[in-house]
């Protein structure tokens, strides 16, 4: 009983994720190349600017709206 489960969890994940794509942006590097973000705020209470700040972000699409493979064309053709 354990493996029909476990075989229907792993089909419906793989038919969910056919049609969905994950974008990882992460902005750590960007920050630690800018020279005014390595020092910091200079006064107690002051926020960093936007540019240094870090982000960690995934986003999630699920619309599958990718463009249609066509297989029957020869290299050339395209």
């Amino acid at each position: 009983m354990r493996v029909i489960t476990g075989l229907a969890v792993l089909t419906a994940a793989v038919m969910l994720g056919a049609c969905s794509g994950v974008e990882y942006r992460d902005t750590n590097a960007a920050v630690d190349a800018r020279p005014e973000c390595a020092s910091g705020p200079t006064r107690p209470g002051e926020t960093p600017p936007a540019w240094c700040e870090r982000k960690l972000e995934a986003k999630w699409d699920s619309q599958g709206a990718s463009e249609k493979v066509d297989f029957k064309k020869k290299d050339d053709e395209r």
